[in-house]
């Protein structure tokens, strides 16, 4: 395969400099380079310990394209990996009846990114880890400065070891929303605004510079409701009442390696080539200069994956299986149209949704959320395909980090809905949002004139504020599109209206919380989910599953660059920082493309660290 590759972009490589220099020459053979230098599967040596380097992004969907090898060949640094997270636990499912497999090694500090490596894909994770331990295979964490992500993966382990000069970063979660009305006022950007629901709060940013004693309320029960969960499980982890490690961190001792180890969060300190050193005596290399016996999780998934049932995610060729489960990653936040590879298009989901139900080798369609929500036109579009689906195949749904507001409204009508204790969830209302820039454009000596044929013409323009009569207008659409979620909710989980409007409002609430109104019917992961979905179906346990959106493969890769290529090394430090927080701005303003300016959206910035 790579020779392949070496010659094809050699090929290219000779063809471009011909015609269009040697500029364009060099991106085809850095992308060469990334793709030469991906790492392949590898053999297990019996004894082996599987390394799970938290240095990774976990997402729900499939990469589109793992940059973290081009980042490599441009910048010459090793990057963090993007993993999918179905993939990973069913690798430490493998790993617990792998008798080739001795053990797990956990080291790193995890890298979230976008709607990666959520709170409530990690409880699944380390179901399966445990799974692992239960097996009788032991777990050895190394970590260094572990946040409250790698320290609830890594409180499964037999051993933790810290790092002398390490600590724990571990005291609580916060959430620090952007509020811009004051930047809009400041710059004449005018902001107009319809809402249902008075928790509804993703329009605050815009119109305030603070919380309201509403959005507080709910952000301090779903905070509440994350850290508990967490907390609760890694004290017990470590055999110590819950309420006395939240004492100890309240009080700033519980951060120091010394005081850390004292209070029996780790078992010993020790520098990195003691923890390897011990490691290789466990594998029979004890004072060798090799490594000792591994596999990387990565690699040990590439290696499942072409052997293991349930893997392949293209259209069976041999007509000889009973059928298959299609898995539909609701990633990012649902928008108008296509959408970008980040986002959830309604027009690409809902076609990719007709094109399964019309399938038929596709018995069940399983839909992972793991979505804030988004344009309420968009919403609909993709639930209508699943309505229409379902009236053929289960159709379940698993809710991963976030299945709120927009994400809600295509989850509502699933035979059976799987959450995580710490899914964030809800977020049942909606909202219009209207913005005008005429006394910005004043301001730099522009005006604008109108001509039309109806008093309503021009009411989604955004050369001027809007009428009292067109936000009366606005509110009675806003009005009676909240009116259809509350009924879509009431006949997808059989409630009554009345208490549906009680728990609506806007509120969102955690996956324990939905679970105790009636929002979602059992806390569970993707697998629990597939299973559900294939049992549902009558299918046997070799199906196999398709997935959408699909991994790209490298020719794809290859023409979406002609048109658009970048690629940008960023730091970690303050400037990085700010930098991200106003590009999720943006990425945010953008998704604002419902065509009625009408949203079922969660608060745009629960930031939680």
């Amino acid at each position: 395969m790579k020779t392949f590759f070496a010659s094809l972009l050699g090929t290219l490589a000779a063809i471009l400099l011909i015609t269009f220099g040697g500029g364009l020459v060099l991106f085809f053979f850095i992308l060469g380079a990334a793709a030469l230098n991906e790492p392949e599967s590898a053999s297990v040596p019996s004894g082996s310990y599987l390394v799970f380097d938290l240095r990774a992004n976990i997402t729900d969907a499939p990469a589109q394209f793992d940059d973290s090898a081009l980042s490599a060949a441009l910048g010459g640094f090793e990057s963090p990996a993007q993993l999918q997270h179905r993939l990973v636990t069913r690798a430490l499912h493998e790993v617990a009846h792998d008798d080739r497999i001795k053990g797990v090694v956990i080291k790193g500090s995890f890298t979230p990114g976008s709607y990666g490596t959520s709170y409530a894909s990690l409880a699944e994770i380390r179901r399966a880890l445990l799974v692992v331990k239960d097996a009788g295979k032991p777990i050895h964490a190394y970590l260094e400065y572990p946040d409250l992500r790698d320290y609830y993966i890594a409180s499964v382990a037999d051993d933790i070891a810290l790092d002398p000069n390490g600590g724990l970063l571990m005291p609580g979660l916060a959430s620090q929303p952007m509020f811009y009305a004051g930047l809009f006022e400041k710059y004449g950007i005018g902001v107009q605004t319809a809402r249902v629901g008075k928790f509804k709060s993703a329009i605050e940013p815009y119109t305030r510079g603070d919380l309201s004693p509403e959005n507080r309320e709910q952000l301090q029960q779903i905070l509440d409701d994350l850290w508990f969960n967490m907390r609760d499980t890694v004290a017990r982890a470590r055999d110590i009442e819950p309420e006395d490690l939240q004492s100890l961190l309240d009080s700033g001792e519980g951060y120091l390696a010394d005081d850390v180890l004292a209070e029996g969060l780790v078992d010993r300190l020790v520098y990195l080539d003691e923890f390897l050193e011990d490691i290789k005596k466990a594998t029979g290399r004890g004072g060798s200069s090799e490594a000792f016996k591994q596999v990387g999780l990565d690699q040990y998934i590439r290696q499942i994956s072409q052997v293991s049932p349930g893997a392949e995610a293209e259209p069976a060729t041999d007509g000889s299986e009973n059928g298959r489960v299609a898995v539909v990653y609701a990633e990012g936040a649902i928008v108008n149209g296509e959408g970008q590879f980040s986002d959830v298009g309604g027009a690409r989901f809902g076609r990719a949704i007709r094109k399964l139900r019309q399938d038929p080798d596709i018995k069940a369609i399983v839909l992972r959320v793991n979505s804030p929500g988004g344009s309420a036109v968009a919403s609909d579009q993709i639930l209508r395909e699943l309505s229409l689906a379902a009236e053929q195949m289960p159709v379940v749904v698993s809710m991963g980090g976030y299945a709120a507001s927009g994400g809600y409204w295509i989850s509502a009508k699933g035979a059976r809905i799987f959450a995580e204790s710490t899914t964030i969830t809800g977020s049942i209302g909606v909202y219009g949002m209207l913005i005008n820039v005429e006394e910005l454009a004043n301001d730099f000596g522009l005006t604008f004139d109108t001509v039309k044929t109806g008093t309503f013409a021009d009411s989604i323009s955004i050369a001027r504020p809007k009428t009292a009569a067109e936000m009366a207008l606005i509110q009675k659409s806003v009005s009676a599109i909240y009116d259809d979620f509350i009924e879509l909710v009431s006949t997808g989980r059989d409630i009554e209206e009345d208490r549906v409007r009680e728990i609506a409002e806007g509120r969102v609430w955690s996956g324990t919380s939905a679970l105790d109104l009636g929002l979602v019917d059992e806390i569970g992961g993707l697998s629990n989910a597939i299973a559900y979905a294939a049992e549902a179906a009558g299918l046997e346990r070799d199906f196999r599953l398709t997935e959408f959106p699909r991994k790209r493969d490298f020719a794809e890769v290859l023409s979406e660059a002609l048109n658009r290529f970048q690629v940008k090394v960023r730091g970690d430090g303050i400037a990085a920082q700010i930098e991200i927080r106003l590009e999720t701005a943006q990425t945010e303003l953008e998704a604002f493309n419902d065509p009625r300016g009408i949203y079922a959206r969660m608060p745009l910035e629960l930031v939680i660290p």
